[in-house]
C-alpha cells in the first residue's frame, strides 16, 4: 500500500509500506481523512522523544472498515468509523482505575505504531468508534482533538455560566473554546498571534492579547476576582506559571500543554493555601470520544469548517511548508 513515511527529521516521502493484516480482535480501516497535529509535526521535526523511525504518523483518523478479525463483533466491513489512537495495557495501576490515558506502557497509533497517513490502518476493535450518520470525513477526523478538549473541560469541571480563560488558540485551544461554549461557559481566549485570535473570535470567544496587559484585562472582566477556570494549552512555561495569577481563589487550573522532559514550572508556594486553587493535568482523553462525536454531529462545533484539505499524497510538501512556516495553515487535514 501507499503511505506517507517519515524516515528521519525533515525527511518524508510517499512510498510503499507493507499493508497490515488485522488480528482476531482487530480491524483494518481504509483511511478517508487524517488530521495534521502538532504532535505529527514534532515527529517530522525530530522533537518527539517517543517516536521511532521510519514511521507512518497520523492519529486523528477516520475511514471505512475494510476487514474485521474473527473475534470482532458489532463492527463490520463498510462501517464508517473513527479511530481512538491511545492504547493502554489494561494491567497497570492507571489502567486498573480507569485512567488508561496515563498507562505506564501507553502506545499511540502514529507514534509507536503505524498511523493513518496511509491507505490502510490496523487498530484494536476497542479503539473503534462508529462515526455518526451524515458526518463528513473532515468533521469526523476532528474527534480526537475535540475529545482532548472534552477531557480538559471534565478535569476542570467547567460549568454553565463560568468564565473560562483559555491560554493558547492553536488546534486544541480552539476545540476548548467550543467545548466550553457547549457546556454553557463563557470562553476568554488568549494568544500572542493576532491571526489565531481572529480565529478564536470567530469561534465565539472573547479574545485578549497575551501580553503585559493580560492579567489586568482578566481582572477587569471578572470583577477583580480572576477566572473560575484557567486552561493552559500553549506548552509555554511562562503561560503555565501565569495561570496562578489569572485564576480566582478557589478556582481550577488545567494544564494541557507539554514541556520538554526535565524542565521545571514554578508556582508561588503561598498561593497554594492562600487561593486554595486546584491544579490538575489533562492528558489526551479517556472515554471522551462518544461525547466528542456527539458534539461534532450536533453542529455545535464550528472549528472543522476552517480546516484546509490536502491530498494525503501531497503530505511531504505540506509538512515541509508547515516546518518552514507554522502559521501557513491553521489546521490541515489529509484526505484520500
Amino acid at each position: 500500500m501507499k503511505a506517507a513515511i517519515i524516515d528521519a527529521a525533515h525527511q518524508m516521502r510517499v512510498a510503499h509500506w507493507t499493508k497490515p493484516k488485522p488480528g482476531r480482535n482487530e480491524v483494518l480501516v481504509s483511511v478517508r481523512a487524517a488530521g495534521i497535529c502538532a504532535g505529527d509535526m514534532y515527529i517530522h521535526l525530530g522533537k518527539n522523544p517517543y517516536a521511532t523511525y521510519p514511521q507512518v504518523c497520523g492519529h486523528e483518523v477516520c475511514g471505512v472498515v475494510e476487514e474485521a478479525g474473527g473475534d470482532v463483533v458489532a463492527i463490520a466491513p463498510g462501517d464508517p468509523v473513527v479511530v481512538e489512537p491511545f492504547l493502554g495495557c489494561g494491567r497497570c495501576y492507571p489502567c486498573r482505575i480507569g485512567k488508561s490515558n496515563c498507562c505506564a506502557l501507553l502506545q499511540i497509533i502514529g507514534v509507536q505504531q503505524p498511523g493513518g497517513y496511509a491507505e490502510y490502518l490496523r487498530a484494536s476493535a476497542r479503539s473503534i468508534h462508529p462515526a455518526p450518520k451524515g458526518l463528513s470525513w473532515v468533521f469526523a477526523s476532528f474527534a480526537e482533538p475535540v475529545a482532548i478538549a472534552v477531557q480538559a473541560c471534565r478535569r476542570g469541571e467547567v460549568k454553565a455560566g463560568e468564565i473560562v480563560v483559555i491560554l493558547g488558540c492553536g488546534s486544541i485551544g480552539l476545540a476548548l473554546i467550543e467545548v466550553a461554549k457547549a457546556r454553557g461557559a463563557f470562553p476568554f481566549a488568549t494568544d500572542i498571534s493576532d491571526t489565531r485570535l481572529a480565529f478564536a473570535e470567530q469561534m465565539g470567544a472573547t479574545v485578549l492579547k497575551a501580553d503585559e496587559t493580560l492579567l489586568a484585562n482578566v481582572l477587569a472582566q471578572t470583577n477583580s476576582e480572576g477566572a473560575p477556570v484557567v486552561i493552559e494549552a500553549t506548552g509555554s512555561i511562562r503561560a503555565m506559571e501565569q495561570t496562578v495569577d489569572l485564576v480566582a481563589p478557589g478556582g481550577r487550573i488545567v494544564i494541557v500543554g507539554l514541556v520538554k522532559k526535565g524542565l521545571e514550572v514554578r508556582f508561588p508556594g503561598l498561593d497554594f493555601t492562600r487561593k486554595e486553587m486546584t491544579i490538575v493535568g489533562s492528558r489526551a482523553s479517556v472515554n471522551c470520544f462518544p461525547e466528542a462525536l456527539e458534539l461534532l454531529a450536533s453542529g455545535k462545533i464550528y472549528y472543522p469548517r476552517v480546516a484546509s484539505e490536502f491530498s494525503l499524497w501531497d503530505a511531504p510538501e505540506v509538512f515541509a511548508k508547515l516546518a518552514a512556516d507554522p502559521s501557513a495553515v491553521h489546521k490541515g487535514v489529509l484526505v484520500t
